[in-house]
């Protein structure tokens, strides 16, 4: 199969698993992966609006990559309870659960997200 046809099945396999227990008021957190950067933001999929984001380019970090991604974890948290969002659902995409993805994730429970 094409790479690229097994990444977005992936993605969309993902995505509608998170849309069936997610008819209460929860936001989502959405993960984008670049080769440098790591991008995360809180989306309200109701309204269609993004409420926080944060990303490892424009906040000009240094170390490595996880350490970026724990970073970038900890400042959409902060972002998202400035903003009064407290419980989201994490939508990871076609990227599996480890690696920056885990970082991200760990980093945004230490800045106070429910998962």
């Amino acid at each position: 199969m094409n790479t690229l046809l097994t990444k977005e099945r992936r993605r969309f396999r993902t995505r509608r698993k998170l849309q069936r227990p997610v008819a209460s008021e929860r936001l989502r957190l959405s993960v984008f992966r670049s080769a440098k950067h790591i991008y995360a933001q809180v989306i309200d999929t109701t309204q269609g609006h993004t409420v926080a984001e944060a990303n490892s380019k424009s906040l000009g970090l240094t170390g490595n990559k996880t350490e970026q991604a724990t970073a970038v974890g900890k400042a959409v948290a902060e972002r998202a309870a400035q903003a009064g969002a407290r419980q989201v659902v994490f939508d990871r995409g076609a990227y599996r659960y480890h690696g920056r993805i885990k970082a991200l994730a760990d980093g945004a429970r230490e800045g106070g997200l429910e998962f």
